[in-house]
């Protein structure tokens, strides 16, 4: 544990809420996302939220259930309360570098370029920066600022209602149905299944091992993974699935082709990857064979392909597979060569074809 990162979340919360509010179709902000994204990168330690609560009476509630203290900037006359908010936070952060060294990690939540002498300070501090943003709204001088940047509209479990189709009608019964089957598996991780659903514990640990591989760029060992799932869901428990130890979870997974086991640095901590090939190559496949059955030899929208998909595969999960979005998941075969993928602003979405084979 001493080798892990201790971080420091520091969120500006009105710059966030708006910036999801305006941006991201009128959703409310959720940390949990976030909060799942720092917990394959460390442990927090430190969680503070800036804003005038009045104006955020709802998104108070949620944070303080996150266990988020609330710096209260009330509104003045003659003074600007998101100014006060930002020094405020400003101080609070280069306070936490100075008196407490073990803190490595400061997470920067924010959009405002403004905040950019802040972070180069903690970078000259020796401190590692992550910065997270509503992409929209985020200043193009902050992300080459940090160290690491996460839009947080890109985050797994953020879902963006479909505003974009309320312009073309006709697409719109094609999106609303896969925007559902997306949305149902997020609450059951996340919060009600800790119990019984494997699938789900499937669709979790793929999830997991392919973010902490994205961000340590290394090996995943069993005891890292473990320390994982228990930073995103505390009460997380393998008996709760009937196993009697995480190791022999990890072996049924492997046995049913959902991660690949190899000897680690230690006895009993096995190193822990995702497959390579067999499934996602199988999928792969079934994609190609589903776009040349809808389209030919012509083209079809990404908005209800992932439901044509689980009528020929009901079982069909890309997050089995390790990917965070059906989107993520068509990249990842078009990257193979097995369909093209292109964005068509006519359409307003991204449409496939199967390319003749050689």
């Amino acid at each position: 544990m001493d080798q892990e990162e201790r971080i420091a979340l520091f969120l500006d919360y009105e710059n966030l809420a708006l910036g999801a509010r305006d941006h991201l179709g009128g959703m409310t902000f959720d940390l949990r996302p976030v909060a799942d994204a720092l917990a394959e990168r460390g442990r927090v330690v430190v969680r503070r939220a800036y804003a005038d609560w009045s104006y955020f009476d709802e998104d108070r509630r949620m944070l303080t259930r996150s266990h988020v203290e609330l710096i209260d900037i009330p509104q003045r006359m003659g003074t600007s309360r998101k100014n006060a908010a930002d020094i405020k936070m400003v101080v609070d952060a280069l306070e936490l570098a100075f008196e407490r060294d073990y803190i490595s990690t400061f997470v920067v939540c924010t959009g405002d370029s403004d905040f950019s002498p802040l972070v180069h300070k903690l970078r000259e501090l020796n401190k590692r920066v992550i910065g997270v943003g509503v992409e929209k709204s985020t200043s193009a001088l902050l992300p080459p600022a940090c160290d690491e940047f996460l839009y947080y509209d890109r985050l797994e479990g953020v879902d963006i209602p479909p505003a974009r189709t309320r312009r073309s009608r006709p697409a719109r019964p094609a999106e609303a149905e896969p925007q559902r089957v997306e949305q149902e598996p997020e609450p059951r991780q996340a919060a009600e299944e800790p119990a019984r659903d494997v699938d789900a514990l499937a669709v979790l640990v793929a999830q997991t091992v392919a973010g902490l591989q994205r961000s340590s760029g290394g090996t995943v060992t069993a005891s890292t993974l473990k320390r994982t799932l228990l930073r995103k869901d505390p009460t997380f428990s393998e008996a709760d699935y009937g196993f009697r130890a995480f190791g022999e979870l990890l072996r049924h997974l492997a046995e049913h082709n959902v991660v690949e086991l190899a000897e680690g640095p230690a006895k009993g901590d096995p190193e822990v990857s995702l497959p390579e090939h067999g499934d996602r190559e199988t999928a792969f496949g079934l994609l190609r064979s589903v776009v040349l059955d809808v389209a030919g030899a012509g083209s079809v929208a990404l908005s209800g392909l992932k439901n044509q998909l689980r009528r020929v595969r009901p079982d069909f999960s890309e997050k089995k597979l390790g990917y965070r979005s059906f989107l993520q998941f068509c990249k990842a075969a078009a990257t193979s060569g097995a369909v093209d993928l292109e964005w068509s602003p006519d359409a307003e979405d991204y449409l496939l074809t199967a390319p003749a084979e050689a």
